[in-house]
């Protein structure tokens, strides 16, 4: 994808796992939710695997273990193997490997996912700011991370330990709704220490190298389901992205947003990377995508016509992307969400 600003969704003549080597998915929201498969999840990924894409699974949570994910997949009927799993907790472990010695020891705050990685990168785990580690460490711990942990945390960070965040979203989501995230836990340590970690998760460039690395992929397509890490993550990159509307990500905040958060092509679920995805063209002074045709009035986007949905609202980013330009789009676009039932 060109760094230029994005004005509209692209199309694509040919499927897009035929298009693309590797499909770079992220999880919760795109695969699965509260655990369990999203509709059309398991069946489109079978067919795009069949068809010779590659597929990967990319997570911003650092406390399971890409054995632990990929079991998980498997039993949802996703045969994955741990290789096929990309971590935060391998990225953040890469970058401070990259910055310590050998075999270093590293304070970890966070769950196992961390200390495997750890350990891969030939580093050494530890629980204690008094065992002389060369880096601290945070990544989502789970619920039951006490707060002493941060203490210990805190401790190191302001004797000057080199201080690293596996990633800093701030929220998780759990069966039981929004849980705070692992960013939450390290603004208990920078309120603390007055200290900025070094951050490895998506959106920002480590994330994407250790991705890169460990899947060899030449024509990767992330899928996503959040603007700010999965399709930002992309831009940072430099490759394309598809956001599919079946996690957090609603039709107004796709609107309104900015250029790196503005994906390369949206549909519904997973079975976008089966099919091509229509073009977006323009129709006098605003957009056409299927019987649809958007407007971006002086106050609010306007949309006239009929047919699918998602064809509005490919049109409808249209119109509201060219009218923002490197900027957010104000317009209103509730009442022509609400034709669409988006």
């Amino acid at each position: 994808m060109s760094q230029s600003v994005r004005t509209r969704p692209e199309g694509s003549g040919r499927p897009l796992s035929e298009a693309y080597d590797t499909a770079l998915l992220d999880l919760d929201g795109v695969v699965y939710a509260g655990g369990e498969a999203i509709a059309h999840a398991v069946d489109s990924l079978a067919v795009a695997r069949v068809g010779g894409m590659h597929l990967a699974y990319v997570t911003n949570n650092a406390l399971r273990t890409p054995d632990t994910v990929a079991g998980h997949l498997t039993e949802l009927g996703i045969p994955t193997e741990a290789g096929d799993v990309i971590t935060s907790a391998q990225a953040v472990a890469r970058l401070i490997s990259e910055q310590v010695p050998a075999g270093a020891k590293v304070l970890v705050i966070g769950g196992e996912g961390l200390r495997v990685a750890l350990r891969e990168r030939g580093l050494t785990p530890v629980e204690s700011a008094d065992d002389d580690p060369a880096a601290v460490v945070q990544g989502y711990g789970g619920p039951d991370l006490t707060w002493g942990r941060f203490a210990e945390a805190s401790y190191a960070v302001a004797r000057g330990v080199p201080w690293f965040a596996s990633n800093t979203d701030l929220t998780i989501p759990s069966g039981r709704g929004i849980a705070p995230g692992n960013g939450a836990a390290v603004e208990v340590v920078r309120i603390a220490t007055g200290a900025e970690p070094q951050v490895a998760g998506k959106p920002l460039p480590p994330m994407h190298k250790e991705t890169i690395l460990r899947t060899g992929a030449e024509r990767p397509l992330v899928v996503g389901d959040r603007l700010d890490t999965d399709i930002e993550g992309a831009f940072n990159g430099g490759v394309d992205s598809l956001l599919v509307l079946t996690g957090v990500t609603d039709g107004a905040q796709l609107l309104a947003a900015p250029p790196q958060h503005r994906p390369t092509y949206v549909d519904a679920d997973l079975r976008g990377l089966l099919t091509g995805q229509p073009e977006v063209t323009e129709a006098g002074e605003g957009f056409r995508c299927g019987g649809w045709t958007a407007t971006a009035g002086a106050e609010r986007l306007e949309l006239t016509g009929d047919g699918e949905p998602l064809d509005g609202l490919r049109a409808l980013c249209a119109a509201a992307w060219a009218a923002a330009g490197d900027g957010a789009c104000a317009l209103d676009g509730g009442k022509a969400l609400a034709r669409l039932g988006l």
